[in-house]
């Protein structure tokens, strides 16, 4: 016997399509255009498989799958949808659809869906949460920000542990928060902590907790990072540079879902999501012996891959009007983009990503002397570093021709008083320089002391002297 299909879309080009491919596989189908219909069909006929579209020619598709779901809760719903953001993702999982698919989709593989859809039925009929958060500063509606949607919607519901890959800039926090307060745990803390930027004997007690006495300065317990994560989200940035030691632990704690503080003889029950993140490439670190394989194994239960800018130039326009927009809410002044200016920014290599077009914008917002912003305004900003240093090599690649004429044009321009020429030098110099090498590694200090061949404490006392704020120079991963 045919298995029967209720196809509810209001483009009568995709409905003709999708019809003809499911007819080709021995499926009847029933079309209609509009939530009206898809209630009569309903009500009259008994079907298989329900695919609709969300935005159709009376409302909102979604927004009435709890008619549907009343009436027959074990009807297996696919949902198609043109508004390609993570809310309507988030939206289409909290109605227990089997599967969301953003337009454009690929026809081959939305009929296998179904396929497994009618036969599974029985997987589907997923709680619907409340209160789901709105607004989060996931943006982009590329097919690689698809993919990272519908990765995100299959976690909500249940506590895997989540690996979030990524070059730096891309945005590993900003998932890792979605997945909390989107999920079960959302009424939870969320803790974050950088692995890297805790020095190695003292990052099992920042993770595990200490009791007093536990070491030479223990002067009190000290509840650690997994112990105030409990009933919510423990994310666990830069996972890649945790030294060997404390990998070991982890992997302990995570197996045995128990902890115990440094010093203590209790054991402690965990009650949190891990999720951790990384820019490197665990892989290679496996094979040289620097990163545990069971660790890497325990912890990308469900990785989560995130694209670099450079392979979702499509979003770079509503990326940069959604900066400018929050640049406006956090006092800089309110600008608008042009087409023109969107293009040019859509052509650049963005190497550090999302976090250094964030700064770029926010930079714009401030700088720009007239409210909108073109081509005119954003060509000078590119092509010039702050302090006026050219951000751009000569074609002779000589830095050091390149840094002559700009130290001898600085000296001409602000002519220091005698005594006071190296330190204002170098300061004027230290600061672009190391805004370009932060920007290079995505604000990742550790890798940009050794890029400079520097102490990574020296390198963050300069910062701190020039005034460079990574917490606020450089947005969070």
């Amino acid at each position: 016997m045919s298995k029967r299909v209720l196809l509810v879309e209001d483009d009568a080009s995709i409905a003709l399509v999708i019809t003809a491919a499911l007819e080709a596989e021995g499926f009847t189908v029933d079309r209609c255009d509009s939530i009206a219909g898809r209630d009569r069909f309903l009500a009259a006929h008994a079907y298989h498989l329900l695919l609709t579209d969300v935005m159709l020619t009376d409302g909102d598709g979604i927004e009435t799958i709890g008619r549907v779901r009343e009436a027959d809760p074990g009807l297996p719903i696919i949902i198609l949808s043109a508004q390609n953001t993570l809310d309507t993702a988030v939206r289409a999982s909290d109605t227990g659809a089997f599967e969301y698919f953003p337009k454009p989709f690929d026809l081959e593989e939305l009929i296998r869906t179904v396929t497994q859809a009618i036969g599974k039925a029985e997987a589907i009929g997923l709680d619907v949460p409340q209160d789901v958060p709105q607004g989060l500063p996931l943006v982009g509606r590329s097919p690689a920000m698809q993919a990272v949607y519908r990765m995100i919607t299959r976690v909500l519901r249940n506590d895997l542990t989540v690996l979030i890959l990524g070059e730096s800039g891309t945005g590993k926090e900003l998932v890792a928060e979605a997945i909390h307060q989107l999920g079960n745990r959302r009424s939870g803390p969320f803790i974050a902590v950088n692995t890297a930027a805790i020095p190695g004997e003292l990052i099992e007690s920042e993770l595990f907790g200490h009791e007093k006495g536990a070491f030479t300065g223990a002067v009190a317990r000290s509840i650690g990072k997994f112990e105030q994560a409990s009933g919510g989200t423990l994310f666990l940035d830069e996972i890649g540079d945790m030294p060997m030691q404390a990998q070991t632990r982890l992997l302990r704690a995570l197996q045995s879902g128990k902890i115990r503080r440094v010093g203590g003889r209790d054991e402690i029950t965990l009650d949190c999501r891990i999720v951790a993140a990384t820019n490197r490439d665990l892989l290679p670190m496996i094979a040289a012996g620097t990163f545990r394989e069971d660790l890497y194994y325990r912890l990308a239960v469900v990785p989560i891959e995130l694209p670099p800018l450079r392979d979702r130039a499509d979003d770079i326009d509503a990326l940069s009007r959604h900066f400018l927009a929050k640049a406006a809410t956090e006092g800089l002044p309110r600008r608008q983009l042009t087409q023109a200016g969107a293009d040019i920014l859509a052509r650049q290599p963005w190497r550090g990503n999302v976090r250094e077009l964030r700064n770029f914008i926010y930079r714009l917002a401030l700088l720009a002397r007239d409210e909108v912003i073109d081509s005119a305004t954003i060509e000078p900003l590119l092509a010039q570093g702050e302090g006026g240093v050219s951000a751009r090599p000569t074609e002779s690649g000589d830095i050091s021709q390149d840094m002559g004429a700009a130290v001898t044009n600085w000296l001409a321009v602000n002519a220091p008083a005698p005594g006071e020429v190296y330190d204002a030098a170098l300061a004027a110099f230290e600061r672009p320089l190391f805004r370009a090498i932060l920007s290079q590694t995505g604000g990742n200090q550790l890798r940009a002391a050794q890029i400079l061949g520097i102490n990574r404490n020296t390198l963050r006392k300069r910062l701190a002297d020039l005034g460079i704020l990574p917490e606020t120079a450089v947005p969070r991963d």
